[in-house]
């Protein structure tokens, strides 16, 4: 029996028309039972119970499985007031009492209102089956943004908070690690607009990242980036974005910035966070967007940070004013270490209404044992010829 509930659940769960056909099933059992005890005892279930199977209804069925629990429910609520009209007039009372018509109007609304909502449900799926399907994508292009466990002697850390609250936000992360472990590759984006609209947005690129990242060369990967916001021809939708690419053995990178804020590297000589000079214009706005690309080398000790606008930009903060302090407060922050150094970033921003991003990389430990690995020269790739004026 057990096995076999398991089995409708899932059926369920998948919106086969199988599992849709037993849960109305079993609403409609519910609503006979109701109608049964309703004749029995009138006092103890009165027709406003079927409001329960009709909203269990609305969570869990399509539309037309609705409709026809919608009329199981309405013919039996129609039998349990009309049997209690004839025993009132049977005893000498007013069948048609304002409380049993107010009963059937309410009851009419409120089946009106659950099959509309139903109705206006563009996914064809109830309620939940519908947010668990769009949540299932969210993990699933959220996992491409996990960074892989890294090899001895360096540390990536990363933290994220939506503006309001929500599950969805227009900040992400999509990270690469080659198989034999010697090249990163990270890209933090920030997609215009806030909350769950931006969020939509954020999840088709990020499944179109998530598919080119290690195929293309970084600038290769902002081209086709760019190309496939202008396709979209989204309100807003433009994005920035900042692309790393490490070579773990020896520490050199590459960053290139597509109207991101601007990277900070930690200088562990100097004991101050660097403002990295890669700039360059946001994806989905022109054709060829101005790219460019800086490079360096982490040495034991240094750090990379990368962070989206919500973390330096407020109403009472201009973005100049938020790179010194997140510099300052990111100085005194690791000044104990880098652990849990997003999160405590992010702590000392000011609330506001955008959705906010940290990323570190640091190379705190000893060295990467040294292998074998092509110059620098072949990580900072050429921009192809579309993306030159």
């Amino acid at each position: 029996m057990s096995g076999y509930v398991d089995d409708r659940i899932v059926r369920w769960r998948t919106g086969t028309a199988e599992g849709q056909a037993a849960v109305l099933s079993v609403l409609v059992v519910m609503a006979v039972a109701l109608l049964a005890g309703s004749l029995a005892s009138y006092d103890t279930v009165p027709a406003p119970a079927f409001v329960i199977p009709l909203l269990l209804g609305g969570l869990a069925l399509r539309y037309r499985p609705l409709l026809t629990l919608v009329l199981v429910i309405i013919g039996c609520v129609a039998i349990a007031v009309t049997r209690q009209y004839v025993v009132a007039v049977g005893d000498g009372e007013d069948g048609f009492t304002p409380s049993r018509i107010s009963t059937l109007v309410v009851m009419g609304l409120a089946a009106l209102i659950v099959l509309y909502e139903s109705s206006r449900r563009r996914s064809g799926l109830p309620g939940p089956l519908g947010e668990v399907m769009l949540l299932d994508l969210r993990d699933k292009l959220q996992a491409q943004g996990v960074v892989p466990p890294l090899p001895e002697g360096w540390d990536s850390q990363s933290a994220m908070v939506s503006a309001g609250g929500a599950n969805f936000a227009g900040d992400f992360l999509v990270a690469n690690l080659t198989e034999d472990g010697t090249r990163l590759e990270m890209i933090l984006v920030d997609v215009c607009g806030k909350g769950v609209g931006a969020g939509t947005r954020s999840l088709q690129f990020a499944g179109a990242l998530g598919g080119l990242i290690g195929a293309l060369p970084p600038l290769g990967l902002f081209a086709a980036g760019n190309d496939f916001l202008l396709r979209q021809r989204w309100d807003d939708g433009f994005a920035t974005a900042v692309h790393v690419l490490i070579d773990l053995p020896t520490g050199e990178y590459s960053i290139t910035n597509a109207g991101h804020p601007p990277a900070l590297r930690w200088n562990a000589a100097t004991d101050e966070w660097e403002i990295d000079g890669a700039r360059g214009t946001a994806l989905g706005i022109v054709q060829r967007p101005d790219l460019h690309q800086t490079t360096g080398r982490l040495d034991v000790g240094d750090a990379l940070m990368f962070y989206t606008d919500g973390v330096v930009e407020t109403r009472a903060q201009d973005f100049t004013s938020g790179v010194e302090w997140l510099r300052g407060a990111a100085r005194t922050i690791v000044s104990t270490g880098f652990d849990q150094a997003p999160r405590r970033i992010l702590k000392l921003v000011t609330s506001g209404d955008d959705d906010r991003a940290v990323l570190i990389l640091s190379r705190p430990g000893a060295p990467a044992p040294l292998t074998e690995a092509p110059p620098l020269e072949t990580i900072v790739d050429e921009p192809p010829k579309h993306l030159l004026s």
